[in-house]
């Protein structure tokens, strides 16, 4: 720990980050020093990738603040500074949505396509506390428009093929822009078989179809005033799951939003942005496919969501301001229903979700203050109201069993501040900062009855009397960039105070078949996390250019014990070559031996690994069309591994070619 501390200080007292695409240049114009994974326009999509059509989780995985909890090949959930999605935002388009399943087989970005996804905005810390309370960051993804650029008809197609898991994809997308309006319409379909992991062993239940519908429409009422509507329509039917005991028949969503943003003519005041919104997400567990199922279970889930946010820009001397007022709403409500083998017995019904309804507001304050052409001061802070019910009666009384004098709601007050200074000059920069932060103990560690965990194999029972998780942090970064060469390197350090993880309680009898036993929900005196990433890129010449990338994590509670699913160290590195209209790339990656896993914590050790892929590609241009094909290798020698993040140790893909053809005019 000592080393830890001390490698953040020599980080504060030395230079840092600056973007590492660009060379950075004397500016009074502050910059957030976000992560930004661009991945383009619809027409544009295909240059921007080595994959074009490849999931938003294979995307989100270039991140080194981001990890991927693997449960099957479909809907992998995000862990930020390795942290899970409990201590994480992860919005659309700056929209609160919540999963249906307890057993998060639906992040929310399963229900977004790269399609119709312009780039990943990545928060580390509480520089995502903007979008609400959170602990390890935010991740706000945000889709494409037209934006009254480039007038008229413009339309794509998009179709690609793997041989691993013979999956078919099939997308198209229509825009269509005048001076007043705009319609951007997109869509994609995917069909996948059973994946083969190394050495030709075929993993089972890993199949899944989906289709996401997206339409966004603007109207521009003068210079300053627009109004925008949006849908998103996606669905999931038959997603296996190998690394669980049951898969999905079916996970669908509704997303909806209605934007008015106002440019007033005031000189302090660049933008104001208000949305309403409104999701609804259903998700349905299944094991009838299963074979020798002990007794059959149906877990539907249901999420609703209502919200909306207002936020003004602006700038007033040398203070550039935001202010945020937002707002949510959600029920969250899921049920298990056990069907006996004798149909003369009666049916098991119990809620797992009791119906929990969550209402929340905060108010965010930032200023971003330059101090000079070099330097810059950011104060952000907010203040939050959380606040909980328990609306079924059945589903009350069954946690009122453990807690007897539990209340049927609970109001939270959340708060968090931060600070971070950065100052670059002729390339060089460096910044640090601190923060502190709360969050609500989610639905399912606040309110959950008998969910069972098949990494541990225990059942797990809410706690509504859990504190406020709060962390302090610090974050420190370091950088040099000029025409040719670029590196950075950023930290962050995190103390958890009120740690929540469930812990065994023999005094009770699990409900699940060949379960270990049940954890109740608790907090820990504290725990530490610590994230160092790496990220180096050196154009050659000016047709090859190198990128590496170095991540090292660690995680420790009170006790001295490792945490679960922190990665080993992990690793990256690419040499592209470009020429006229052909483009190439070779690519390895890998992990490190585990050396810091919890067995504690039901954790297995994973193996050291290294993965090599390669990817090419030709741009055709006719007459103002282009046709993209792209072709590559991934895991060209077919090693079978598993990675830390994969749930009970799941093997990855083995070889795969893939082809992605784009044709846009």
């Amino acid at each position: 720990m000592k080393k830890i501390i001390l490698l953040m200080v020599l980080q504060c007292l030395a230079t840092v980050s600056i973007y590492a695409q660009e060379q950075t240049k004397d500016t009074i114009t502050p910059k957030d020093l976000n992560e930004v994974i661009v991945i383009g326009k619809k027409a544009q999509l295909s240059q921007k990738q080595a994959k074009p059509l490849a999931t938003i989780d294979e995307y989100l995985q270039q991140s080194g603040k981001i990890e991927m909890i693997k449960r099957g090949s479909y809907a992998w959930e995000p862990m930020i500074n390795s942290m899970a999605t409990e201590r994480t935002l992860i919005t659309i388009d700056g929209m609160r949505i919540f999963g249906a399943c307890t057993d998060k087989m639906d992040p929310i970005t399963s229900y977004i396509e790269v399609s119709n996804l312009a780039e990943a905005t990545i928060k580390s810390g509480q520089q995502g506390a903007c979008h609400g309370a959170t602990i390890g960051g935010a991740i706000d993804l945000k889709r494409n428009r037209s934006n009254f650029a480039n007038l008229g008809w413009k339309a794509s197609v998009n179709t690609g093929y793997e041989t691993n898991s013979n999956q078919k994809i099939l997308g198209t997308a229509i825009n269509y822009v005048n001076k007043s309006f705009y319609i951007d319409t997109d869509f994609m379909y995917r069909d996948a078989d059973n994946y083969k992991a190394g050495k030709n062993h075929e993993v089972l239940f890993s199949q899944y179809r989906k289709f996401n519908i997206s339409t966004t429409s603007g109207f521009l009422f003068n210079k300053n005033k627009l109004i925008e509507g949006s849908i998103i329509y996606d669905k999931a039917t038959d997603v296996g799951y190998p690394a669980l005991p049951m898969d999905v028949s079916l996970a669908e969503a509704l997303i909806t939003s209605l934007k008015f943003e106002y440019a007033p003519k005031s000189a302090r005041i660049d933008k104001w942005e208000t949305k309403l919104y409104y999701n609804t997400i259903t998700h349905r567990m299944d094991d009838t496919k299963r074979p020798a199922v002990p007794i059959h279970m149906d877990m539907p889930g249901w999420s609703d969501t209502y919200g909306f946010y207002s936020k003004a820009k602006g700038v007033l001397n040398k203070h550039h301001f935001t202010a945020d007022l937002n707002s949510f709403y959600n029920r969250s409500i899921a049920e298990m229903t056990m069907y006996p083998t004798d149909p003369k017995e009666n049916l098991m019904f119990m809620f797992t979700w009791p119906d929990v309804r969550t209402f929340y507001g905060s108010l965010f304050l930032e200023d971003n203050i330059v101090l000079n052409t070099n330097s810059s001061l950011k104060f952000s802070g907010s203040l939050a109201n959380h606040f909980n019910k328990v609306a079924d009666q059945l589903g009350l009384e069954s946690l009122q069993i453990f807690y007897p004098t539990m209340k049927d709601s609970k109001s939270r007050v959340l708060k968090s501040i931060s600070s971070n200074y950065s100052y670059t000059k002729n390339g060089f920069g460096y910044g640090f900062g601190l923060a502190y932060g709360a969050r609500a103990p989610s639905v399912s560690e606040g309110y959950g009855f008998y969910l069972f965990n098949s990494f541990d194999r225990y059942d797990y029972i809410g706690n509504p009397g859990l504190k406020n998780e709060s962390s302090i942090e610090g974050n420190t970064s370091l950088g040099y960039a000029n025409k040719k060469f670029s590196a950075k390197l950023t930290s962050s350090y995190f103390h958890i105070s009120n740690y929540i993880i469930g812990k065994p309680d023999a005094t009770l009898i699990p409900m699940t078949i060949g379960g270990s036993g049940v954890k109740i929900y608790t907090a820990l005196e504290y725990a530490t996390i610590f994230n160092t990433d790496l990220n180096l890129e050196y154009q050659i010449n000016d047709r090859f250019k190198a990128k590496g990338q170095l991540v090292y994590n660690y995680g420790k509670d009170f006790e001295d014990e490792n945490l679960p699913f922190i990665s080993p160290l992990r690793y990256s590195a690419t040499l592209n070559y470009k020429r006229n209209q052909f483009s190439s790339e070779i690519m390895v990656q890998g992990n490190a031996t585990q050396t810091q896993y919890s067995p504690f914590y039901g954790e297995d050790r994973t193996p050291d690994y290294a993965v090599l892929n390669v990817a090419t590609s030709y741009l055709f241009v006719v007459d103002g069309s282009k046709l993209n094909v792209k072709a590559g290798i991934e895991n060209i020698l077919d090693t079978y591994y598993s990675t830390f993040s994969d749930w009970n140790s799941i093997p990855r893909k083995g070889r795969n070619f893939f082809l992605n053809v784009t044709f846009s005019y």
